[in-house]
């Protein structure tokens, strides 16, 4: 489904950045999308998310942005690949695409109720985000511009007790996000793997258990639009969690298992879907 904005300008008095936001709808996607709305008040913008109703909230608290919004799950890639062709038909090729698409959840493998789960984060996490980068990657490439950007986590750093989807996940998003940076050198497009540890949205209101530098999801906004404007290739927010993801990196594994087999653990879905 795509709706404009009501009351934005028509494309051709947009004269800001063409901006494509996954996972849209709440969270960190509505952060990052206000925070462009506020520095390029004419961005042209394609909110992607399954609430419908959500992303047309969203959608009004961006005017006078032009504004069009796809209500799909993002693990349909011919939901997905519809949508890319719509908005490029209407505005071109995009300068920015953000996959934040994302879901967490524990998982324990010995719970063989938790199988859909697992495999439904790893399908958002990370096939989505092939999908969301390969629908628009034709248009861009024609053009030798553009900007991919991908959420990721320092729980990608290293594999979390209770968390193996969602670790695993983070994991092979910051790999596959540097594979495809080396890709897209030659042609002209960047990519930026954004690393958030603790984030206040809804996502982390779900984690029972204390959270190292909490960041308010508006100060994370600003650091990563910054980021991704920047074309920076790898970047850690907040800033003090850069440092705890190199010291767990460095940590030998003897040492990392003592510290951390007995750390909190995500909540499991009961009934095995998410």
């Amino acid at each position: 489904m795509t709706e404009p904005d009501a009351g934005c300008p028509s494309p051709a008095q947009a004269a800001g950045p063409r901006v494509v936001i996954t996972g849209a709808s709440s969270g960190l996607g509505e952060a990052l999308a206000l925070e462009y709305a506020r520095r390029h008040p004419r961005a042209v913008f394609a909110l992607v998310a399954r609430r419908h109703d959500l992303l047309a909230l969203v959608a009004e608290r961006l005017a006078p942005a032009t504004v069009r919004t796809f209500a799909l799950d993002i693990t349909d890639r011919d939901a997905l690949n519809d949508a890319a062709e719509r908005f490029v038909a209407e505005f071109g090729a995009p300068d920015i695409v953000i996959a934040n698409a994302g879901i967490s959840a524990g998982t324990l493998t010995a719970e063989r109720a938790d199988a859909p789960v697992f495999r439904r984060i790893i399908d958002v996490n990370v096939v989505a985000l092939f999908d969301t980068f390969a629908a628009f990657l034709p248009a861009m490439r024609a053009e030798g511009r553009g900007t991919l950007a991908g959420i990721a986590s320092v729980a990608g750093i290293r594999g979390l007790p209770g968390a193996g989807a969602y670790s695993a996940s983070k994991s092979a998003a910051i790999t596959y996000l540097e594979s495809l940076r080396l890709e897209e050198r030659e042609h002209g497009i960047r990519v930026v793997t954004i690393a958030p540890g603790y984030i206040r949205t809804p996502m982390t209101a779900a984690n029972h258990y204390r959270m190292p530098f909490l960041m308010p999801a508006d100060a994370f906004a600003r650091r990563a639009v910054g980021a991704i404007d920047a074309g920076r290739s790898f970047v850690v927010i907040p800033r003090p969690m850069r440092v705890v993801a190199l010291v767990l990196r460095a940590l030998p594994n003897w040492l990392y298992d003592a510290l951390f087999a007995r750390a909190p653990r995500k909540a499991r879905i009961t009934g095995g879907s998410t």
